[in-house]
């Protein structure tokens, strides 16, 4: 019984150092998903940004750069329309976030989680759209540009007001014990 006991505390470890790449694996399940309870104007939130913020944190801004980067070639491979690109967005949102220290103070944690990730989702969504623009840009109408902004502020708004609980909730999962954060 007591061998039995330590190969369940081996699983259950090796389990939990290895929960962040197992989440991973959800980002483009619910990115495909598309839950429209969690939308707002018809659009979601910027679903790899919580992911990638806690897990930047934790690995540096180097290690969230290249996530940024594998991110980023997950989604583009997902989406139908392979004339644009999210991988310019999620590097420099990796590379920012792994700059991001850890708050001792709780709640002002969790509010800056929520401002970090609008941000992101600001950056990710403009430049998103610039490469949407430019190559339209011939055929570029004051229509276009207006509800591209409302997608953009909704998505923004939206990754900023779920982000404090997601980001919280993958940084108590990825901090196991034993882990150095840098």
């Amino acid at each position: 019984m007591g061998a039995n006991f330590k190969n369940k505390n081996l699983v259950n470890r090796y389990i939990k150092k290895k929960l962040d790449i197992v989440l991973l694996i959800f980002i483009p399940i619910i990115f495909l998903w598309h839950p429209n309870w969690l939308g707002f104007l018809g659009v979601q939130p910027y679903w790899p940004l919580f992911w990638l913020l806690p897990w930047s944190i934790i690995n540096g801004p180097v290690n969230g750069l290249i996530f940024g980067l594998f991110l980023g070639l997950i989604l583009d491979s997902l989406t139908l329309d392979s004339n644009f690109t999210q991988i310019p967005g999620l590097i420099l949102c990796g590379f920012w976030f792994g700059r991001v220290k850890l708050n001792s103070n709780v709640l002002v944690g969790h509010f800056r989680y929520g401002l970090i990730c609008s941000f992101g989702s600001f950056l990710c969504g403009t430049i998103y759209f610039l490469q949407i623009l430019f190559k339209n840009f011939s055929e570029s109408s004051l229509l276009l540009l207006i509800s591209s902004v409302q997608n953009i502020l909704a998505e923004v708004f939206l990754t900023g007001f779920l982000a404090p609980f997601f980001c919280s909730q993958l940084l108590i999962f990825f901090k196991y014990p034993g882990r150095k954060v840098q």
